[in-house]
């Protein structure tokens, strides 16, 4: 019930279960008083009840993240911190934060999302463990991925980020490039580099990969591997396998958040062999937890010339299609 004071509003949220109370309120209060310090509202335990006080935004968002953590300790019997993170997160996306910079460290590069198309995509990465998102060349598909990484970073939501490709060749052969097996599969990986590079400094980089708080590796190095509290990255995933994908994804741990992204239109396997993400958005997509993301032309943000490109191609792509019908019989 809610009662106005002025420009204030007050709600009351009844708790009875003293174990639950406990839990919720977390050492010294911490995770009411992040709640607090993230939106504004004041939290005040009165016997068995929660007191919410503010505007009726702060209330109400108050409200929806005390909801949330009891429905998460009434599941679990636990909270943990980046629970609660999270859970304010989801309450604060709603009035649109996917308009502002994703918040990345100091000395960062400033990074937003451009289109309607990455908003969904940036809004999908924070509310959703699991996030598949196809589009072409351009689109911002792996650069807002390693941002959202980033930013998770830094909230402490996630203790490492591994930036993962499959070493698929484009029409040259891996084994006729020189030097050993890292040598070979660096131009595969190095995109993922330039991302980091652009957001960060490169001495930053050097030292969280020296420090194995940021991992670069190809996909073959992932089986056997299990990654708790890890946000996750597979770029290039229209030429994972369907074996691959699942290997893959079967890595995620307790903790971990993971973005699959790839260009269906861009599959360098053999003909016979089907995408594993092409696979995998079939069988996964009505799971909870899981989003996929449609980016289109409309969300590249590169050269002008990009666009037109990839349209010139699709164009091309549609009209062999057309002509390649086999005539109707009559």
């Amino acid at each position: 019930m809610k009662e106005r004071k002025s420009l204030m509003t007050n709600a009351t949220i009844p708790v009875e279960d003293p174990e639950q109370v406990r839990i919720l309120l977390g050492a010294q209060d911490q995770n009411l008083r992040r709640v607090r310090d993230a939106i504004g509202v004041r939290v005040v335990l009165r016997g068995d009840e929660l007191i919410l006080e503010g505007t009726d935004q702060q209330v109400e968002r108050g409200q929806e993240i005390i909801d949330e953590l009891r429905a998460i300790i009434a599941k679990t019997g636990q909270l943990n911190e980046p629970q609660v993170v999270r859970a304010i997160e989801h309450s604060t996306f709603d009035d649109g934060p996917s308009d502002l910079p994703i918040d990345l460290f100091d000395k960062a590069k400033k990074i937003e999302a451009r289109t309607a198309g990455q908003k969904a995509y940036v809004d999908a990465i924070r509310k959703n463990d699991l996030v598949f998102c196809s589009g072409p060349a351009g689109c911002g598909k792996t650069y807002l991925a390693v941002a959202m990484a980033l930013n998770a970073l830094r909230k402490e939501l996630v203790r490492k980020i591994v930036l993962v490709r499959p070493a698929v060749e484009a029409g040259e052969r891996l084994g006729f490039l020189p030097g050993d097996m890292l040598a070979k599969v660096n131009p595969y990986l190095r995109p993922l580099l330039d991302a980091l590079i652009d957001m960060l400094d490169f001495e930053t980089v050097k030292r969280y990969m020296e420090n194995d708080v940021i991992e670069i590796v190809p996909l073959a190095f992932m089986r056997g591997r299990t990654l708790n509290d890890t946000f996750i990255i597979l770029d290039e995933a229209q030429n994972t396998t369907i074996t691959q994908m699942k290997m893959f994804l079967t890595r995620m741990g307790e903790g971990s958040r993971i973005v699959v992204n790839g260009d269906e239109t861009q599959i360098d396997l053999p003909g016979h062999v089907s995408s594993g993400i092409i696979d995998a958005i079939r069988r996964l997509r009505q799971i909870e937890g899981v989003a996929v993301v449609q980016l289109t032309g409309l969300d590249i943000v590169r050269h002008r010339l990009v666009r037109e490109i990839v349209n010139a191609y699709d164009d091309d792509a549609g009209n062999r299609r057309t002509h390649s019908k086999p005539p109707r019989r009559k």
